[in-house]
C-alpha cells in the first residue's frame, strides 16, 4: 500500500527545510510513498469589486493570474531542485498540486481529498502575539486535518 505524504510549500525558507526534513526524516529509503508538493495561491484581493477598478479589472485580474502561476511554478521548481538535489530523492514518487484559497482551508481539504496519510508544514516560528494577530496555518492544520501533523521548525 503506499504512503502519501504531502508537504505544503511556499516561498520561504522554511517550506524548504520542512521539505528537506520531510526527505531525510520520514521518506529516505521508504517504500511505497508518494510525495505530494501542496502550494496554495493566495484568493484574489477583493479591492477589485470595487467600480474604481472595474475598467482595468479584466486586464489587472489577468496579470495577477499570470503572476501567481509563475509563482507556483518556481515555488515547484525550488522544491523539485531540492528533491533532487538528496541522495535518498533518487526514486521519490512525487506530484504537484496547487491550489488557491486561505492556506489553511485549502491545506486541511486538500489532505482529506488525497487521502494523504501525513501533512508535514514549515514553521515561521512567530510569538504567541503574531501568532494571535496574523493566525497560524500550522495550528490550524493540526487540529483540523484529517491525518497525522509533522512541524518542522527550522534550528
Amino acid at each position: 500500500m503506499e504512503r502519501k505524504i504531502v508537504v505544503a510549500v511556499d516561498e520561504s525558507e522554511e517550506s524548504m527545510f520542512a521539505l528537506s526534513w520531510c526527505i531525510t526524516n520520514l521518506i529516505a529509503d521508504t517504500p511505497n510513498v508518494k510525495l505530494v508538493l501542496l502550494y496554495v495561491k493566495p484568493p484574489p484581493p477583493l479591492h477589485f469589486l470595487n467600480a474604481a477598478w472595474y475598467m482595468f479589472s479584466s486586464k489587472t485580474i489577468s496579470a495577477m493570474e499570470e503572476y501567481g502561476k509563475d509563482l507556483a511554478n518556481s515555488v515547484m521548481e525550488r522544491a523539485e531542485a531540492i528533491c533532487k538535489n538528496l541522495k535518498t530523492a533518487n526514486s521519490i514518487k512525487m506530484e504537484r498540486v496547487v491550489g488557491c484559497g486561505d492556506a489553511k482551508d485549502v491545506i486541511c481539504s486538500a489532505v482529506q481529498k488525497l487521502e494523504a496519510d501525513t501533512l508535514v508544514l514549515g514553521t515561521h516560528g512567530y510569538g504567541f502575539f503574531k501568532r494571535a494577530l496574523v493566525g497560524s496555518v500550522s495550528d490550524y492544520c493540526v487540529k483540523y486535518a484529517k491525518c497525522a501533523v509533522v512541524i518542522v521548525k527550522q534550528p
